[in-house]
C-alpha cells in the first residue's frame, strides 16, 4: 500500500486529479487543433473564428471588443487587431449605439453570418464522440466540468463563466430525488442536470 503523503487524501487520489487535469488538456488540445483547421479553411486565424462564432449568437452588450475579450480570455488590443482584420475582408461592421455614438457594437455581415453558419459545425466530431457515451455519463460530466469552472472562477484563474453555478438566479437542489432537481428562479423553470448552461445570456454573478 502506498504510505500516507500527509494531505488527509485518501493514497491514489492525487493522481486521480493530476490525471483529470491531463485528460482535460489532451481535450482541449484536440479541440485547439479542429478550431484551427475549420479557421484556416475559411482563412481565418481561430481567434477571428471565435469572434464570429460569438457574434452570431451574443446580444448587443457582448458584441464588444472588451465583452468580447473578456469573453474569451484574450487581451483587448488583440480582439481589437483581429476584429479590424475581420472588418478588412467584410466579416463584419461597426454600428454606433443608438443611445450613445462614442460606443460601437460589432455586428456581422451577410458574408459574415455565411462564414459564421459553416463554422457552426467546427465542433462535430467530438460532439459525435460524446453522443455514443450514455446520457448518464454526459449529464455527470457536465455537471463535474460547470463545478470546475466555478471554482476556478472563483479562484480567479477563470475571468468570465456564465454558467448556472454561478448564477444568482440558479437554485441547486430545491427537488432533490426529481428528474429535474435545481429551479432558474429568473425562467421559472425545473432544471435538470442536462439542463444546465455554460454560457446563459440572462446570467447575472452571485454574490461571493
Amino acid at each position: 500500500m502506498r504510505p500516507d503523503d500527509g494531505s488527509g487524501l485518501p493514497p491514489g487520489s492525487r493522481d486521480l486529479d493530476t490525471k483529470l487535469v491531463a485528460a482535460l488538456e489532451r481535450v482541449g488540445q484536440a479541440l485547439r487543433v479542429e478550431l484551427r483547421e475549420r479557421a484556416m479553411d475559411e482563412g481565418l486565424s481561430p481567434t477571428q473564428a471565435q469572434i464570429l462564432l460569438r457574434l452570431a449568437s451574443e446580444r448587443s452588450p457582448g458584441r464588444r471588443v472588451g465583452a468580447l475579450a473578456a469573453a474569451l480570455d484574450v487581451r483587448q488590443p488583440t480582439i481589437s487587431d483581429a476584429v479590424a482584420t475581420l472588418e478588412r475582408k467584410g466579416l463584419l461592421e461597426r454600428r454606433p449605439e443608438a443611445d450613445d455614438a462614442r460606443v460601437a457594437t460589432l455586428a456581422l455581415t451577410a458574408r459574415g453570418r455565411d462564414v459564421g453558419d459553416r463554422l457552426r459545425a467546427w465542433d462535430e466530431r467530438a460532439r459525435a464522440e460524446l453522443r455514443r457515451l450514455p446520457r448518464q455519463a454526459r449529464q455527470a460530466s457536465l455537471t463535474l466540468l460547470l463545478d470546475l469552472i466555478a471554482g476556478l472562477q472563483a479562484a480567479g484563474v477563470v475571468g468570465v463563466a456564465r454558467t448556472c453555478p454561478t448564477c444568482r438566479f440558479f437554485r441547486f437542489q430545491v427537488r432533490p430525488g426529481m428528474a429535474r432537481p435545481h429551479r432558474c428562479a429568473l425562467l421559472d423553470l425545473p432544471l435538470g442536470p442536462g439542463d444546465l448552461r455554460l454560457d446563459c445570456p440572462e446570467h447575472e454573478q452571485r454574490a461571493a
